[in-house]
């Protein structure tokens, strides 16, 4: 996985720009300064789990309010100055049925949104484009298991992606620093300077509104596999082999982390999806599968 690239491959990426498959796509998912919320919802899983929060936020505001209200009302009413003889008793049945029943009842309410929730993460459908992610010492490695090719994503200024023989302003540019050479390497990716942390020199790229199916591991230690846009976050655990699904509603750009302390480089070790047409898909795959799976298709067909 590692040396996914054969000769063919290198030199084909030498010669030319890989398939970006970016070209007039919007950057939707991504941190905003100031943004206390949640990314644009961009998949049904991450739109269920948007109402979910607000729901609960409605319930959990109503509580709050009502409980700081009764504080409030003891505090008025039955301090020493309005009642200088305080009452006692030993139990009061009407308000023990109800401060049992009613946090039940707002419990069951939760639990009947909530499970639906989580069974439709974890029940996985049949993929449209089933690929397998994997989580290295500091960086992911993508299979697209239906079509035999793979390829290693690093972060744009990762020492990986720095080739003075195919890029000479790579001289200038100090890995993991953003400054003005760092930010012109984005550029010359297609991304914005603020983009920096979150671009990846190669991108997983999907179909929109088809169902992708994510087989995430790990090759070393624990990894996490997180689009928040998407709605989806899982562990990559070395020799297990567990699953995700999402279905993109929108074309874009998105960006995510990996989500568990890995190591010294974890800050370094970013996720991109780009999320196009079918066409565009069928475009990148054709490309994609002539630079990263062995001998370019054209060979393939001269040779048949």
């Amino acid at each position: 996985m590692k040396n996914a690239l054969t000769l063919s491959g290198f030199i084909a990426a030498l010669s030319s720009l890989p398939a970006m498959a970016q070209e007039g796509l919007e950057t939707i998912g991504k941190p905003t300064d100031g943004n206390l919320g949640f990314q644009p919802a961009a998949s049904e899983l991450a739109e269920g789990i948007h109402q979910l929060d607000h729901m609960i936020l409605i319930i959990i505001t109503a509580v709050c309010i009502f409980v700081a209200g009764l504080m409030l009302y003891a505090i008025v009413r039955f301090n020493r100055r309005a009642n200088p003889e305080a009452s006692s008793f030993t139990h009061n049945t009407p308000i023990e049925i109800a401060w049992t029943v009613v946090p039940i009842l707002i419990l069951i309410v939760i639990g009947s949104f909530s499970l639906p929730e989580l069974f439709r993460q974890q029940e996985i459908p049949e993929g449209d484009v089933t690929i397998k992610v994997t989580g290295y010492q500091w960086y992911w490695g993508y299979e697209y298991v239906d079509h035999d090719f793979a390829f290693d994503s690093y972060l744009i200024g990762h020492p990986a992606t720095l080739n003075e023989s195919a890029r000479p302003a790579d001289a200038d540019v100090t890995p993991f620093v953003y400054n003005d050479a760092m930010e012109l390497k984005l550029k010359d990716a297609g991304y914005a300077g603020d983009e920096f942390l979150l671009a990846t020199d190669t991108a997983v790229v999907v179909p929109v509104n088809k169902t992708i199916v994510m087989q995430v591991t790990g090759a070393d230690v624990i990894h996490s596999w997180a689009m928040p846009a998407f709605g989806v976050k899982q562990d990559a655990v070395p020799g297990r082999l567990a699953e995700l699904w999402f279905k993109p509603t929108q074309e874009g750009v998105y960006f995510g982390q990996c989500s568990e302390l890995c190591g010294k480089d974890h800050a370094y070790m970013p996720i991109t999806v780009k999320v196009v047409s079918q066409e565009a898909y069928d475009e990148w795959l054709n490309g994609a599968i002539d630079e990263y799976a062995g001998l370019p298709q054209s060979f393939q067909v001269a040779s048949n």
